[in-house]
């Protein structure tokens, strides 16, 4: 959980940010770090859905 609100803006840098993962092929969890993806020389995709997928 983010201890700190940032918001990101259209054209940008995205914060640094880290996430706990669970990757379904490997069957195991993990983590992702945008720097570390981004050294990586990897695109990311930023995609938000309200509501969490969840259904009304």
């Amino acid at each position: 959980m983010c201890d700190e609100m940032i918001q990101a803006q259209l054209g940008h840098m995205v914060p640094d940010f880290e996430l706990d993962t669970y990757d379904p092929k490997i069957r195991n969890f993990g983590k992702f770090k945008l720097s570390e993806n981004m050294a990586a020389g990897k695109w990311t995709i930023l995609f938000f859905y309200p509501a969490d997928f969840t259904f009304v």
